[in-house]
């Protein structure tokens, strides 16, 4: 089946309106039509070649929610009609103890991305939701809940939610396993496409949650969001106002930085969680970690059965990303202002205009 897409032709070119084909429909298939697709800062990386690869030409977009127009004989969750989403993932071994256990994103032989992946079946690589159309197995699609304003797929909510399959997994993962809940003091460093959606998740959880970020450019956003405190790291010797105060820290950016300070900020048995990607390594001083057992760990976007929760958890909440919707022939404004962080706080492509 041929799609209009929007494609990058090269490492660091401009994406082009463009077709794709999209696989016949295997037992376990479903094949959507897609309704909205968000732009995520990594698509960006993966297009200009940051992250080397020669799959070229690349259609990206794993924040992905549509209609699904056929089902498989195999498929027994989901019907035509459904409105779905798919995340990062698209395939996973199914056979390692992550995958037993529902994590697919720690799979041991190696997860399939929704793009730039390589498909177990054919060897083909896998392209993604800037389209009109995709072909997914029924394990890796999460069901949207009805917004309830009579919309459904069209829905500004829906659309709303389309970041959701990666920024909200990606926050609530930690949240979860550190058992975030009331009593507790949560820090979130930066609040861009990601740290903003942490801020409604632990807000939401009951938490105490402080934003930690370079100017107070948004502390009004943050407030409204949910966060109790607003702090800006620009000054030297900032940490020592919060000496051991937090009991989780999400540290939601990928521009370096001094670590140390944040450790410094953990209270008794206390964890430093990276979900931004710094280049190079980390440095702390193993005193820092040892004197009040603190942790620092990493955490990778989440399983299928985690991302299903985390969407129900937002629906129930009212939760969903602060976005603005893009006709398709502005993807590459979009990337340049997403680049130039000049957008609060992600970008959805409405998929009608592919």
């Amino acid at each position: 089946m041929d799609v209009a897409c929007y494609a990058a032709p090269a490492a660091g070119a401009p994406l082009e309106k463009s077709t794709l084909t999209r696989r016949e429909l295997r037992p376990d298939d479903c094949l959507l039509a897609i309704r909205w697709a968000g732009i995520c800062h990594s698509d960006i990386h993966t297009v200009n070649g940051d992250w080397p690869h020669d799959n070229f030409p690349m259609t990206p977009g794993h924040e992905i929610v549509g209609e699904i127009l056929e089902v498989g004989p195999e498929v027994t969750r989901f019907s035509p009609g459904d409105v779905v989403g798919i995340g990062c993932l698209v395939d996973s071994c199914g056979e390692c103890t992550p995958c037993s256990e529902g994590f697919e994103n720690y799979c041991e032989n190696g997860a399939t991305g929704t793009y730039n992946g390589v498909d177990r079946h054919d060897g083909s690589i896998t392209q993604g939701g800037y389209s009109t159309h995709i072909v997914c197995r029924e394990a890796f699609l999460v069901r949207i809940p009805d917004p309830g304003d009579g919309l459904g797929v069209d829905s500004p909510r829906v659309a709303a939610m389309t970041p959701l399959l990666c920024a909200g997994v990606t926050t609530y993962s930690p949240l979860r396993h550190w058992k975030v809940g009331p009593g507790m003091k949560v820090a979130v460093v930066g609040m861009g496409g990601l740290g903003h959606v942490a801020v409604k998740l632990a807000a939401a959880m009951g938490a105490e949650v402080t934003v930690l970020s370079h100017s107070l450019s948004k502390k009004d956003d943050g407030l409204r969001f949910g966060a109790s405190h607003y702090y800006a790291t620009s000054e030297d010797g900032f940490e020592k106002e919060h000496d051991s105060e937090f009991d989780l820290i999400l540290n939601t950016v990928s521009a370096p930085l001094e670590i140390s300070r944040y450790v410094s900020m953990l209270a008794f048995d206390g964890t430093l969680v990276m979900l931004g990607l710094p280049p190079g390594g980390l440095r702390f001083g193993a005193a820092q970690v040892i004197g009040k057992r603190r942790s620092v760990a990493g955490s990778a976007i989440g399983g299928l059965p985690e991302t299903q929760e985390m969407i129900d958890f937002c629906a129930e909440h009212g939760i969903v990303a602060e976005s603005e919707v893009i006709a398709a022939d502005r993807i590459n404004e979009a990337y340049e202002r997403v680049t130039a962080s000049d957008v609060r706080y992600r970008f959805v492509i409405d998929a009608k205009t592919f």
